[in-house]
């Protein structure tokens, strides 16, 4: 009874007899299902269910727009199935080779008008995308979305990994929302989120025994918003659309494109364990490349004086230290960050780029998103919302050799904003430059999207730790989280390890770093980012221990395969990655008592050595040998907030 309550509150009649068996589609190995349906109210829903037991039970399709209402009074009029069989390569996601197999099932719907709306569904083993289409509608050739009713409707028993969007116009010079809030894990279902606001993508679920569930959405560009999903109501979370307020109010909050059209794909990941979750790439198996670049960009590695040193390191000396340091470690980049035009000034950033170019480093330089929605101060500003002023600025960049920028503070996922990202990512390719975004949105397929995209920030990231003791010591927490909800569905420029025990110049003031030094070497393999700005100081190389050095200085950044060991968010966690011919298996453990596995390691040969990176009980880095059993097992201590790296 409870049960069709909830459905006949949220939709209408949903417990009143169907006019037609569901339509049902299945993934390639059958244990995925999706089925269709409308009621007899008019409604179209649909329900997820994965080996018999039900992810997902009977949620809301459509959308109400301003040429018709394609919520309500819908008929099913017919439907196909095909099969889709895809193979690409990716080097700057978390596999290179990717084949992905699905079903797809197309469903098209008339409303009380007789205007047709398609929805697709793409079903492979452990994921469905779906999303709109409307055709051109007489002589109207454009559409504006007023709302989705799009949902997701959990079972009961279900608990919650999310984090909340944030009120608009808040935090440093009013740049807020931009991903960077603080988790709650195994939160009851329907549990109002911080701010009232909904929460952001990715979403994470765990439906009592029966598994997981990831929810996101993939395929945003100028044509859309970015969305998110709304606080719950009875169990179902619905996606939202941007506040009013985002921006600085500038820019509807309803999306329009042009007819025919399609709106972005929502993704469902679902799984008994979270292997599905961690190694899907559904973000990128739906989407397709927006352009075409005729360079070739090189993922890397890189120092970052700003991370630690902060604003007073944006000098010409200080920045030479950071090129040495790149140089000495063989890192490809250097990220030189706010504050250098005025500190350094364009006449001598050419001779330190030129300097750089002499130690085989290349430059990465920042610039503040800039317009008229902050109060941003730091600079450059009002260079990059500007098409003519941005593109004088990168005949500038690509003059000088500059390889890649780093975009900051864009506070809102508004449709205008989205056309600025592609903006700045496309005539960025003109000019042969990479791009990195912070202070940003969550990158929704980009990778696959824009040949010259190489990551975002939204995630409450490194840079926290240096301002307040409190992300310090909730570091080992947060770091357990990432692997299994925001860096699944898109790179993540965390910009983390860190070898200086205290977080400042000296290393011996501000807040303290509380995880081991073999914790933070697992970072380096557990965030995935095609360019890695490590948090790395002059100083390391001689006051960190040389293991740790020496590792850094291997350690790759791009991955030919990711695969899910051991973990449970936000206690701890084991993944496994590999580079070429070379596996590294990482771990960490937040919980605050050593931690004892068994853990399952088919990739490596058995019976053979391995190198292990490990703390000891005084909490110091060690590296030694350890044969793999013979049963393909390796058995670990992870001390508290410790960690480990497993190479061979």
């Amino acid at each position: 009874m409870k049960k069709e309550l909830k459905l006949a509150l949220l939709l209408l009649a949903a417990a009143l007899p169907l006019k037609a068996q569901d339509v049902i589609v299945k993934g390639p190995d059958g244990n995925l299902q999706v089925a269709v349906t409308c009621t007899e109210a008019g409604k179209a829903v649909y329900s997820v269910s994965y080996k018999g037991k039900q992810m997902l039970e009977n949620s809301p399709l459509g959308m109400n727009t301003n040429v018709g209402d394609f919520a309500q009074g819908l008929k099913l009029t017919g439907h196909e199935v095909s099969k889709i069989d895809d193979r690409y390569s990716l080097e700057r996601i978390k596999t290179s080779q990717v084949h992905y197999r699905a079903n797809e099932l197309n469903c098209f719907f008339d409303n009380a008008r007789g205007q047709k709306m398609q929805v697709t569904f793409r079903v492979s083993d452990n994921d469905v995308a779906f999303r709109y289409t409307l055709p051109r509608q007489g002589d109207t050739g454009s559409v504006r979305v007023m709302s989705e009713c799009t949902g997701f409707a959990f079972p009961d028993k279900t608990t919650t990994f999310l984090c909340p969007q944030s009120d608009a116009m808040i935090g440093w010079k009013r740049s807020k929302p931009s991903y960077e809030e603080e988790y709650k894990p195994d939160a009851p279902l329907g549990e109002r989120s911080h701010y009232g606001h909904g929460y952001t993508f990715p979403c994470l679920f765990r439906v009592g025994e029966n598994g997981w569930v990831l929810v996101s959405e993939t395929g945003v560009d100028s044509r859309y918003c970015a969305s998110h999903l709304s606080d719950a109501a009875n169990g179902v979370y619905t996606v939202a659309f941007p506040m009013p307020e985002e921006n600085n109010g500038n820019g509807t909050v309803e999306p329009a494109f042009a007819l025919p059209g399609s709106t972005p794909w929502r993704t469902i990941t679902v799984g008994e364990t979270l292997k599905p979750v961690v190694e899907t790439t559904v973000p990128w198996d739906v989407v397709t490349p927006r352009y075409t670049t005729k360079h070739d960009y090189k993922p890397g590695r890189s120092t970052w004086s700003w991370i630690v040193w902060q604003d007073d390191s944006m000098n010409y000396d200080d920045q030479v230290r950071y090129i040495d340091l790149a140089a000495d470690m063989g890192y490809e980049y250097i990220l030189i960050d706010s504050g250098w035009d005025q500190q350094i000034g364009y006449e001598r950033m050419a001779q330190l780029i030129k300097y750089a170019r002499s130690k085989q480093v290349d430059v990465f330089l920042w610039y503040s998103s800039s317009g008229y929605w902050n109060d941003i101060v730091q600079s450059p500003t009002n260079r990059m919302d500007n098409s003519i002023i941005r593109k004088q600025e990168m005949n500038w960049l690509q003059s000088q050799g500059v390889k890649g920028i780093k975009v900051d503070f864009f506070g809102g996922d508004k449709q205008e904003t989205i056309r600025l990202y592609e903006e700045i990512l496309s005539d960025a390719d003109d000019h042969g430059l990479m791009v990195i975004f912070h202070g940003c949105t969550l990158p929704r397929g980009w990778e696959r999207m824009y040949p010259n995209y190489v990551g975002s920030e939204a995630v409450l990231a490194s840079e926290n730790m240096i301002f307040r003791q409190h992300f310090c010591d909730n570091e080992a927490f947060n770091a357990t989280l990432h692997p299994f909800i925001r860096n699944t569905v898109g790179c993540m420029e965390f910009g983390g390890v860190f070898l200086n025990k205290r977080l400042n110049r000296g290393n011996d003031g501000g807040t303290t770093r509380r995880t081991t030094d073999i914790f933070q070497l697992a970072t380096a393999v557990l965030f995935q980012n095609p360019i890695q700005n490590f948090a790395l100081t002059p100083n390391n190389l001689t006051d960190a221990p040389a293991l740790c050095i020496d590792f850094m200085k291997q350690v790759p950044t791009t991955w030919d395969e990711t695969r899910f060991i051991d973990g449970y968010p936000g206690r701890y966690v084991v993944l496994a990655r590999r580079h070429g011919n070379i596996w590294y298996i990482a771990a960490a453990n937040a919980t605050a008592e050593p931690l004892k596995l068994k853990l399952s390691l088919p990739m490596l040969p058995a019976g053979e050595a391995v190198s292990v990176y490990l703390d000891d009980k005084k909490l110091q880095p060690q590296c030694k040998e350890q044969k793999i059993k013979s049963d393909g097992t390796l058995q670990l201590t992870l001390q508290p907030q410790g960690g480990a790296v497993i190479v061979k």
